[in-house]
């Protein structure tokens, strides 16, 4: 089974909404988290669905589960202090519904409602064939690093760079048990999974994606996804 696991567990600060966390903001009626399910909910390859949200924002999801027939919901859990352990308890809620048996799991964000359904089939056969799939887009400008001091290090090769995105896809088996390892020693924040996937030895294998991949993190995103979405919408038109 293919099951997604998707992390709503942020507040959203830098969105400065007024009244409710980023993922749950209205694009034409619908919350942005809505939106994102939905891409799995439709997608004929996607058997399950977890999602790990905040916990007092609960009973509000599960009243979009009915309102929108996300039934493949198999269960809406609470989010953790941190991004890795808002992952770790979604992607445990799915082993324990699922089984891990030859299952795979795309992590994604909640706020990341742009990806097509071959983003998320590429997600599916990267996995079968290297063992993991990190959905990335090509780099349209010049990547440097740089020190403390704002000096800039090295500027490497835009043939070579890509900026990292979602989902980030895994056998479920093995998620899991890196995710526990990573607790038992001691880690409880590393920024996604493919670096703690990483961390523990395993390859990760790239799926492209468009630059359109975008997440809804600041104001400008939001306004980019509404432009982006409806610019979408009207493709449909001749």
């Amino acid at each position: 089974m293919n099951i997604a696991v998707i992390f709503a567990g942020g507040s959203g600060k830098r969105m400065h909404s007024k009244d409710r966390p980023k993922q749950f903001l209205l694009v034409h009626g619908k919350p942005i988290i809505v939106h994102t399910i939905e891409l799995f909910q439709y997608h004929p390859e996607i058997g399950g669905i977890v999602v790990a949200c905040l916990e007092e924002w609960i009973p509000y999801m599960e009243e979009m589960q009915y309102r929108y027939r996300l039934d493949k919901i198999g269960k809406i859990v609470p989010g953790g202090p941190t991004g890795q352990l808002s992952i770790y308890n979604g992607v445990k809620a799915a082993a324990e519904l699922y089984g891990t048996e030859e299952n795979i799991v795309l992590i994604h964000d909640g706020v990341r409602p742009l990806i097509t359904d071959r983003v998320i089939s590429d997600n599916i056969a990267g996995v079968r064939e290297y063992g993991s799939a990190v959905t990335c887009s090509a780099a349209q400008e010049t990547f440097v690093l740089i020190d403390d001091d704002n000096n800039i290090q090295e500027v490497e090769s835009r043939k070579h760079s890509r900026l990292a995105k979602a989902p980030e896809s895994f056998w479920l088996s093995e998620l899991l048990a890196a995710e526990e390892q990573a607790l038992k020693d001691g880690y409880t924040d590393m920024i996604d999974s493919c670096t703690l996937m990483r961390a523990y030895g395993k390859k990760m294998h790239v799926v492209e994606c468009s630059y359109e991949n975008i997440k809804i993190t600041t104001p400008d995103d939001f306004h980019m996804f509404r432009a982006l979405y409806d610019a979408r919408e009207n493709r449909q038109l001749s």
